[in-house]
């Protein structure tokens, strides 16, 4: 059986969840309001190409970050325990509100900039950006609990799974 040190695991945690979080940040600060000052038609034709480059990017991030977070949890005890299993729940929630809230209105969205958007546009515009809203703070909080983890881990006991 092969035995992971600890310190990389929540290394790779720290970094895939901190990468997450950034990402999803830049879009809710930066994105989003240049997508609302823009024509419409500007933003359909970015959102379509950006949603296009971000698919395996970000897909690539949760999946690393909910991965080793549960990894982490199943290497450690108590707190630390509970506090990667919370993370890991977290990226785990980023994904399905990704997956079931933002995607299929991108699908729409690459519909309408390759025709035209629908009189109730703004109101389905409007709710991608609370589910972007709310998928960067879970990402935020997951990166928040391993940030916590790792200051309460450096102040800990090594743990015997740790290298030298």
């Amino acid at each position: 059986m092969i035995r992971l040190p600890v310190r990389l695991v929540q290394g790779l945690a720290l970094m895939s969840t901190g990468a997450l979080a950034g990402a999803f940040g830049y879009g809710a600060a930066n994105l989003v309001p240049t997508f609302n000052a823009v024509p419409l038609d500007m933003r359909l034709s970015f959102h379509t190409q950006l949603m296009q480059m971000n698919g395996i990017t970000m897909q690539a991030a949760m999946g690393t970050s909910a991965l080793s977070a549960l990894v982490l949890a199943a290497l450690t005890h108590g707190v630390a325990r509970r506090l990667a299993a919370a993370t890991g729940i977290l990226v785990i929630a980023s994904f399905l509100i990704t997956r079931l809230g933002n995607v299929p209105i991108n699908g729409r969205i690459k519909q309408w900039a390759a025709t035209s958007a629908p009189a109730d546009h703004a109101e389905i515009l409007s709710r991608w950006e609370a589910f972007n809203y709310a998928r960067t703070a879970t990402a935020f909080a997951a990166f928040a609990l391993l940030i916590l983890l790792s200051l309460r881990r450096s102040h800990s006991p090594r743990d015997p799974n740790d290298s030298p």
